[in-house]
């Protein structure tokens, strides 16, 4: 038997996280009826609030990260001036040192008097005024540096220190999420299973369907995959050889049609548990099967890219994954090669 996770009572989002998370342009919630969500809108809405919630934490993962590296930037600089000022005072005790030897303890008017060569002396002695100005010049343009880099630095590692409390409490969200979405992925599993159990397809699960952007003809069933079992592989659970390409996606994983076409078929029962098969211009058809729940009807025309369903692990699966076949009629026994087939219209799986 398949584990069945266990039901929390409380939830653990952070209730002003979650505002945040919205404002920065996460997805809205659905309407929920009397007895909760239904399932597939359900899942469908949290693989929405984990990829909102996963962009938000990466963000300030790099965010952080950068600010950190600002910090410890501003701490080498600080280093450097701190040095440098160190240098400035040590020059200044030597001319104030050199001053008191030669005579400067003496007043200046009394050094003149006494000495032989009094242009001299005056000449000598503005070059160290000069020199003495030059140098508190420097000393208080130093401290003045030194007082901005460590103001940037306080800065900079007060905004680190925020970002990295901020990425906590998003760790702790995305994991509240990926607890409900798993709660919620074995549910849809268990409507589509005893559908399956009972022959009865429970109808199309109107989905809110994406914006299509793309432009091309034909697209991969699901967005983010691993191949997993490839055509023609041999395998214990088939009773030749494999007649698919497997795609390894979470349950709940929005399919969508490869290419524009008209669903032939929507059915619950058998190996292929619940599955839609589409025919294609030009004679081909493509199937998608154990799913959890189909989001179309029999003789519904689909767009390129348009959800045709949810991946599951209906029918003769070992896990979730959806089986996906490119085949010459709506039948099993026709398929060829999906990767090969992809390959010939300029797509690489």
């Amino acid at each position: 038997m398949r584990p069945r996770p266990r039901r929390s009572r409380s939830s653990l989002v952070v209730p002003a996280l979650l505002c945040a998370l919205f404002a920065l342009g996460g997805p809205p919630t659905l309407s929920q009826g009397a007895e909760g969500p239904e399932p597939s809108a359900e899942v469908a809405r949290l693989f929405e609030e984990a990829s909102a919630a996963t962009q938000h934490y990466e963000e300030g993962r790099l965010a952080a990260a950068a600010q950190k590296a600002k910090a410890q930037r501003m701490e080498r600089l600080l280093v450097r001036e701190r040095r440098e000022i160190a240098v400035l005072h040590n020059d200044l005790g030597r001319i104030a040192r050199a001053q008191y030897r030669n005579g400067g303890d003496i007043p200046l008017t009394a050094q003149m008097l006494l000495s032989a060569e009094p242009e001299e002396l005056m000449h000598g002695q503005r070059a160290v005024w000069q020199a003495d100005l030059a140098l508190n010049n420097a000393v208080d343009k130093s401290r003045r540096a030194e007082r901005k880099l460590s103001e940037g630095q306080r800065e900079a590692q007060s905004q680190w220190s925020s970002l990295r409390v901020r990425n906590v409490e998003l760790a702790h969200l995305k994991k509240s999420i990926a607890s409900k979405l798993e709660q919620a992925q074995w549910e849809l599993q268990g409507e589509a299973d005893r559908s399956v159990a009972a022959g009865q397809c429970r109808g199309a699960v109107r989905l809110e369907q994406p914006e299509i952007r793309a432009t091309r003809a034909w697209l991969p069933p699901v967005e983010k995959y691993a191949l997993s079992a490839g055509f023609d592989s041999a395998g214990e659970r088939w009773a030749h050889r494999h007649t698919g390409q497997d795609f390894a996606v979470d349950i709940g994983t929005p399919v969508r049609a490869a290419g524009a076409g008209r669903v032939v078929s929507v059915s619950c029962g058998g190996a292929f548990g619940i599955e839609v098969v589409v025919q294609h211009p030009g004679g081909y058809y493509t199937q998608y099967a154990h799913l959890a729940a189909a989001a179309v009807d029999q003789g519904e025309k689909v767009r390129a890219g348009q959800w045709l369903g949810q991946s599951g692990t209906t029918g003769n699966s070992t896990g979730p994954h959806l089986h996906f076949e490119v085949r010459l009629t709506p039948y099993l026994g026709s398929g060829v090669d999906p990767v090969k087939w992809f390959a010939e219209r300029g797509v690489t799986l």
